[in-house]
């Protein structure tokens, strides 16, 4: 698709095109299909840099960049529009070193970082970030950084994450909390005892036991997605799930709660199932429900600051986790909304990728685009 006004080249420099000649009803012979924004939308949204899915390019630097570029402002005389890098390459121009228009700094910093996350998986003990940043091929200030801005945490919180997961794993599986302490690598049961919050939401028994000795109330209902399955403890809701087959629903709830006692419920589960089915067809308030929600202190934190997002509002992740004071925990936040067991209360559809894009929905993406639809339609009436 061409761009609306296009840069060429004249000795070696770069010059501004032509006026674009107006048609006989006074418009502009413009080629960009009628639907694209037009170029005042564009030029508001770069100088608010905020997230689009265009690029714009500074005639007198002869580069391209995103709308979020932090570089200074252009003059508006000076900039261009284009919607593919291959555009504006193949107007004269180069991709900006700050922003990283095509990505690649982006995808290799990725591919850096997935190898670590796999090292340290991988290996019985953690390793240090000497021997990280050595495998990386970057200082270690440099790979500190990278890790950091991809995942949300240094490296050995990242490494503690996989030792809590692997004594969680261990616990549910019913080995001995000494045994599951030893094998995800803690020098001593002392130090998870100590760390019990932090590491797991719950004491290492209550979640060795897996839900032993409780009894979780169950109910189902067709709702405008499908099916949906909700659970609770006498506490409170501790799942809610929807758009997937009776079967996957309740196989879902048996793996987070492997030795619970599942009971069906649907009377007692009424009046909780109905505040559900009112809230997916007409959301216009929370869904204020009181829940039984269990994991980590951090994930804990994630959940209850969703909730304060007001319907027909969404927040990216980045933004979450400002409003969390964690401003560097953008993907471990994306990791806990991933968890979320109780989603439309813990409404985590309203978080969105900084580029404006869905990003992953554990009920699928139409979904997600469907409940921000329908709660924006809600909050507009």
């Amino acid at each position: 698709m061409p761009s609306r006004a296009v840069p060429g080249k004249s000795r070696g420099k770069l010059r501004m095109a032509a006026p674009v000649p107006k048609r006989q009803d006074g418009g502009m012979n413009d080629m960009t299909p009628p639907d694209h924004a037009p170029d005042e939308t564009l030029w508001q949204t770069v100088l608010n840099r905020q997230p689009g899915d265009f690029l714009y390019a500074v005639v007198t630097m002869g580069v391209y960049c995103r709308p979020i570029c932090p570089s200074p402002r252009p003059l508006r005389k000076n900039t261009r529009f284009f919607d593919i890098p291959d555009q504006a390459e193949a107007a004269g121009f180069r991709a900006c070193k700050r922003c990283d228009p095509k990505g690649e700094r982006e995808r290799l910093a990725q591919e850096v970082v997935r190898d670590a996350c796999g090292f340290v998986e991988a290996a019985e003990t953690m390793p240090s970030l000497d021997t990280l940043a050595a495998r990386s091929g970057y200082s270690k200030f440099h790979f500190l950084r990278m890790f950091r801005d991809h995942t949300g945490v240094t490296p050995r919180s990242y490494a503690e994450g996989v030792r809590a997961r692997r004594l969680q794993a261990a616990l549910a599986g019913g080995a001995r909390v000494a045994d599951a302490v030893a094998d995800a690598g803690f020098g001593s049961e002392s130090r998870v005892y100590e760390q019990t919050g932090r590491l797991l939401g719950m004491t290492p028994g209550a979640a060795r036991r897996g839900g032993l000795g409780e009894t979780i109330r169950t109910a189902m209902a067709d709702c405008p997605f499908g099916r949906l399955l909700v659970g609770a403890t006498d506490a409170g809701v501790c799942f809610l799930g929807f758009a997937e087959p009776d079967d996957a629903l309740m196989g879902d709830l048996r793996r987070r709660f492997p030795k619970a006692n599942i009971a069906a419920d649907d009377e007692g589960l009424r009046e909780t199932v109905r505040a559900v089915l009112d809230f997916l067809h007409e959301p216009k308030q929370a869904l204020d429900l009181p829940l039984d929600l269990r994991g980590t202190a951090f994930q804990q934190r994630v959940w209850q600051t969703l909730r304060q997002i007001p319907p027909g509002e969404t927040r990216t992740y980045g933004e979450v986790a400002r409003m969390m004071a964690e401003p560097k925990a953008t993907r471990a936040v994306a990791r806990s909304c991933a968890l979320n067991p109780v989603s439309l209360a813990v409404p985590c559809h309203r978080v969105i990728g900084q580029d404006g894009d869905l990003t992953g929905y554990r009920w699928g993406i139409p979904r997600k685009k469907a409940l921000l639809e329908k709660e924006r339609a809600a909050a507009l009436s």
